[in-house]
């Protein structure tokens, strides 16, 4: 009876100890994603991150007419949010206020004037672009007590794809959290959720940062090593638009404050944060902010980590890289 016991304990530990890498893949918001989760079994969770991917969509997709977001970008004020837009929101909103403006989802009128959105490209000039300047604000939107949208003008047009793929990690990693999974790496775009560790190869997960002067993807400029914690990053050396009359190149980045897609020294901004809607709104804003504001800003920003890649007077390439993120670098 002794060994029959102990041949059980050893069975029980040894089933313990194996783990076993489940993943999922596919495409969805518009990008790629990949989902490595740890467990004692074998698990499918396909049906339940399409679900996220679907709610999330449905609720704030300006790609998708019949979305909550396309239905009140269109006059409906009769649409109730719900608590996903709210909560994207009311995270905007905190954004916009600590980056002066810098984060405003209501640029998409901008965003599609420019030729970046689902909406019409326009030409533009300084009269036209002052004009569209009148439904920038993130200060003339408001959520009423009965969870409706209030607009000061009907043709602000909301555009949460700075921070909505954030989001959409965030809540896959809350699925995987409310499933008992307490190690897992999620990537959705580039853009990365990391719990617990990779316990199966017993390291902390490792992640690769862009280089924003290469275009080859498998040559990462840096590698970090992640733990409980989000990383988003955002940069222009891929999305930009080349004028086919004038040959000119217009990045994707506008500047909420004058209107205009934003050229300037920064390459690209990584940000490590708690959240990845969080670290996917201030990678945006930095790229948009002048280095010097940003660097004040990381400074008194408690929680928050940050790597940006720009070019000094000289032209030449240059890194800012906080303590904290130093810290997480492979060396």
């Amino acid at each position: 009876m002794k060994k029959i016991l102990l041949l059980g304990i050893l069975i029980s530990m040894f089933s313990c100890n194996r783990l076993t890498k489940n993943t999922n893949y596919g495409s969805a918001l518009g990008t790629s994603y990949n989902i490595t989760y740890l467990a004692d079994r074998e698990l499918d969770f396909q049906n339940e991150i399409d679900s996220v991917f679907t709610v999330v969509n449905q609720s704030m997709s300006t790609y998708l007419p019949e979305s909550d977001i396309s239905k009140i970008n269109q006059g409906d004020s009769t649409i109730v949010v719900d608590a996903m837009f709210k909560d994207v929101f009311e995270l905007s909103y905190k954004v916009f206020e600590r980056t002066n403006g810098y984060f405003d989802p209501t640029v998409g009128v901008l965003v599609n004037a420019w030729g970046f959105g689902p909406g019409n490209q326009i030409l533009l000039d300084s009269a036209r672009v002052d004009s569209l300047l009148n439904y920038v604000g993130f200060d003339k939107v408001s959520i009423t007590s009965a969870n409706t949208v209030h607009k000061l003008s009907p043709n602000i047009y909301f555009d949460f794809n700075a921070i909505a793929k954030g989001y959409a990690i965030d809540r896959l990693a809350a699925m995987l959290n409310a499933k008992g999974i307490t190690d897992y790496l999620i990537e959705v775009g580039g853009e990365i959720v990391a719990k617990g560790e990779n316990r199966i190869s017993e390291k902390k997960w490792t992640i690769g940062v862009d280089d924003p002067q290469s275009e080859n993807r498998s040559e990462p400029k840096i590698l970090l090593q992640l733990k409980d914690k989000a990383l988003a990053s955002s940069g222009n050396y891929r999305k930009f638009r080349i004028d086919s009359i004038t040959g000119k190149k217009y990045v994707h980045t506008i500047n909420p404050k004058t209107g205009y897609t934003k050229t300037s020294n920064v390459l690209g901004a990584t940000v490590i944060a708690n959240t990845c809607a969080e670290a996917d709104a201030f990678a945006t804003a930095f790229m948009a902010m002048d280095l010097d504001d940003s660097i004040k800003l990381l400074v008194k920003q408690q929680g928050m980590d940050a790597y940006i890649i720009y070019l000094d007077k000289n032209g030449e390439t240059t890194e800012f890289m906080t303590r904290g993120f130093e810290n997480l670098v492979v060396k």
